[in-house]
């Protein structure tokens, strides 16, 4: 083999090799920083216990939003229909937060509480995401809840 050659071969070689490092790295690093959403039926599950951080999405559940005078902590319920998981949050809570609200909250579990680091409160019922829409339409199908708007549907 003439040395031009092997020259070429060891250089796309180490090409090839430094793509393969950065793709894996790049791979690695996205997967590290996906946030999953649960419900509070697939967290009791033990659905989402491998994720250091997830989501939890549900209903805020009514009665339940209780806040601390003298700080910005604030505890409350978020519900799927079956199960209800408590929720402790320390920060300001968007304006729309309210009981009986589609809200999504970013956090980690710790022991038995889910402790938001971010909360999301839904604005209207045109988009929610599909795994709380597939979840939501399970649990309003166990309940027969009628949705309004759907009445007359077949």
């Amino acid at each position: 083999m003439r040395p031009i050659r092997r020259r070429r071969i060891i250089l796309i070689g180490l090409i090839l090799a430094a793509v393969a490092a950065a793709t894996s790295a790049m791979v690695y690093g996205l997967s590290r920083n996906m946030s999953y959403l649960f419900t509070p039926s697939q967290v009791l599950a033990g659905k989402a216990g491998d994720f250091r951080s997830f989501r939890l999405g549900g209903m805020v559940a009514p009665g339940s939003i209780w806040r601390d005078p003298h700080s910005l902590l604030v505890k409350f319920m978020v519900t799927d229909g079956d199960h209800t998981m408590p929720v402790r949050y320390t920060g300001i809570l968007p304006d729309l937060f309210r009981a009986n609200q589609a809200v999504i909250a970013t956090g980690h579990m710790h022991g038995g509480v889910f402790v938001a680091s971010e909360v999301l409160a839904k604005h209207d019922a045109t988009y929610m995401p599909r795994e709380l829409q597939q979840a939501m339409a399970q649990a309003h199908a166990k309940y027969h809840v009628v949705l309004p708007g759907a009445e007359n549907a077949p």
